[in-house]
């Protein structure tokens, strides 16, 4: 993480003062025929990165192929956003699988992608697990240990894009295969005293104040703010910003002039 260092130390450690760079990155081509989730083309101009669904959770061929190329007219780098075979569910129930469908479900949906990627001339940029799936890789080690592999296989130099903070069963198995992951924070969400994000049932307009003094609490100190009132290091590098939300533009717009008026330079995250 690029950062500008205290002049003192805790503990004998540098501490990060304040991040110098962010990355920006929101779910998109969750659309599927005639329904349309989120706002991509609001969003699209506000972003650096964005989770391209791949079939299985949402999505769909002709919405994956316009999903691209938009994201390549706006300059915005594509990961791959793997999710359980549940078109109705929109990925978010639970499955029983073994460790060979959770590597070939990431390999087989990326693979997809990379097809209309390469049509555009781009490559994949990282992975990041939707929904149930997600939730199951934060637990599970040997379906952990599979999707690490298919992750670390995809590409050159693969990438995981994980909630941070990045300790869970995924995150821990790839940074073993080497893989770097580049840990998120939640602006449009909040958070329990124990770190983990309180997920919404139904979206609602996002507080914009709140969400930028989040951004600029984190950007300033590494810490997020809980419901509690308690504060909580973490390990990220990217803001997430739901495309889905009624007021996501607003949203998005509010905070990346936080960031300019931070002087953080705002770009995906590398490998």
């Amino acid at each position: 993480i690029d950062t500008v260092r205290r002049a003192g130390k805790t503990g004998g450690v540098d501490m990060p003062q304040r991040l110098t760079r962010m990355d920006i990155n929101c779910d998109m081509g969750e659309s599927f025929g005639n329904w349309v989730m989120g706002n991509d083309s609001g969003m699209l101009p506000h972003i650096t990165t964005a989770n391209v669904a791949c079939g299985f959770h949402a999505s769909d061929p002709l919405t994956m192929l316009d999903t691209v190329r938009k994201a390549k007219d706006h300059g915005v780098v594509v990961g791959s956003h793997p999710g359980l075979p549940d078109l109705l569910g929109f990925g978010r129930r639970a499955m029983s699988i073994t460790p060979e469908d959770a590597h070939a479900y990431v390999v087989y949906q990326s693979g997809a992608l990379q097809g209309a990627l390469t049509i555009q001339g781009l490559s994949l940029h990282h992975i990041k697990p939707h929904g149930a799936f997600y939730s199951i890789l934060r637990t599970e080690e040997d379906l952990a240990a599979a999707v690490a592999e298919a992750v670390a296989g995809l590409t050159a130099d693969p990438v995981l894009y994980w909630p941070a903070p990045t300790d869970s069963a995924l995150p821990a198995a790839c940074k073993k295969k080497g893989i770097r992951v580049v840990g998120e924070i939640y602006p449009d969400l909040e958070y329990a005293p124990d770190g983990s994000l309180i997920l919404q049932r139904a979206k609602h307009e996002t507080d914009v104040a709140q969400a930028c003094a989040q951004v600029e609490r984190y950007v300033t100190t590494g810490e997020v703010e809980a419901i509690d009132g308690s504060r909580i290091a973490l390990d990220a590098e990217s803001l997430c910003i739901h495309g889905d939300g009624p007021n996501c533009v607003e949203v998005a717009t509010a905070i990346r002039q936080t960031l300019k008026n931070l002087a953080v330079e705002v770009k995906p995250a590398t490998a």
